[in-house]
């Protein structure tokens, strides 16, 4: 491994995306950046309007702010890369750029893992336990819970990315996909990878399915608490406050699952690129939409804070 960690580390990988259908690479140029730029316009505002009107200083709107500032660093990990490999017909990055673009890749992901499950203990005790919210859910309390979930997405990093990268390669430099990620490094690696897939495959399990077992049981407290509220304003009111961050964990669990938990070397090549750029790109893109086109106080943030841009002109 470490003769063929050295010749990698000289000559780099080439990520070969869709390079086998180069009339569509504009297409996908054109795509993802546009996306790009909206997950960057989209999740800064919500950053903006969760520091700049004191009506959103709450906990769950301390939480969506870790969120997309999550989806903002985990799009721009892999993101320029991919466009640079688009537009031209160099399809290189280096040994160090992709070891770089795997531990970061792997420590985001798994940080939004984690931090999905304490938005939805926040939901959980904002409507089952109201009375002990303020309590629960303290300043002190909140910065420990994120700290937790960038520490734990950090420890799943270390140890995915070290495992990964001691894969006999013998070699081969061509990722049929569009970043360096698990599933991708494996189908590229040579000889017996079986104990690589289950160690990978363990800790992909403890990351994902144990973080949405817990979402699914908080949401059956929540839903039991809600069917008690007489009142079908009340009931409403409490779903709305859950519905997006339920589309948010079903978008991101539903493609994180599909592509490291399936076998890496039986799924389709094809798949698993799509899957790839559904996660890296749709998925952090579509998060602060979610938030902004159903939540009032978001947008009424933010037609506040348009309201006194105007006023200051």
């Amino acid at each position: 491994m470490m003769e063929g960690a050295g010749n990698e580390s000289r000559r780099g990988f080439i990520l070969l995306g869709i390079s086998g259908h180069p009339q569509l690479e504009t297409i996908f140029f054109v795509v993802i950046l546009f996306s790009y730029l909206l997950t960057i316009v989209g999740n800064l505002t919500i950053i903006l309007l969760s520091r700049l009107d004191a009506r959103l200083h709450s906990p769950m709107y301390f939480f969506l702010s870790n969120l997309s500032s999550l989806d903002l660093a985990f799009t721009t990990s892999s993101v320029p890369q991919m466009l640079v490999n688009l537009w031209g017909p160099d399809k290189t990055i280096s040994y160090g750029g992709c070891v770089t673009q795997l531990y970061v890749f792997l420590w985001l992901g798994a940080t939004e893992c984690i931090l999905l499950v304490v938005m939805a203990f926040d939901r959980y005790v904002a409507i089952c336990q109201p009375l002990h919210y303020s309590i629960t859910m303290s300043p002190q309390r909140c910065w420990l819970l994120a700290a937790a979930a960038w520490l734990g997405g950090l420890g799943n990093s270390v140890i995915q990315s070290t495992f990964t990268l001691q894969l006999p390669f013998c070699g081969h430099r061509s990722v049929d996909n569009f970043l360096c990620e698990v599933p991708a490094m494996i189908k590229l690696a040579c000889g017996d990878t079986k104990l690589h897939e289950a160690v990978l495959n363990g800790v992909c399990t403890f990351f994902t399915a144990i973080p949405l077992s817990v979402i699914v049981v908080s949401y059956c407290r929540i839903a039991q608490a809600v069917l008690r509220i007489r009142s079908a304003e009340g009931q409403r009111k409490a779903w709305n406050t859950c519905l997006s961050h339920l589309a948010v964990v079903f978008l991101f669990y539903g493609s994180a699952i599909y592509g490291y938990l399936l076998p890496a070397k039986n799924s389709s090549q094809d798949q698993g690129k799509f899957i790839s750029l559904f996660y890296s790109v749709v998925t952090p893109m579509v998060n602060p939409l979610i938030y902004t086109l159903r939540n009032k106080e978001v947008k009424g943030a933010l037609r506040r804070l348009l309201r006194k841009g105007r006023e200051g002109t």
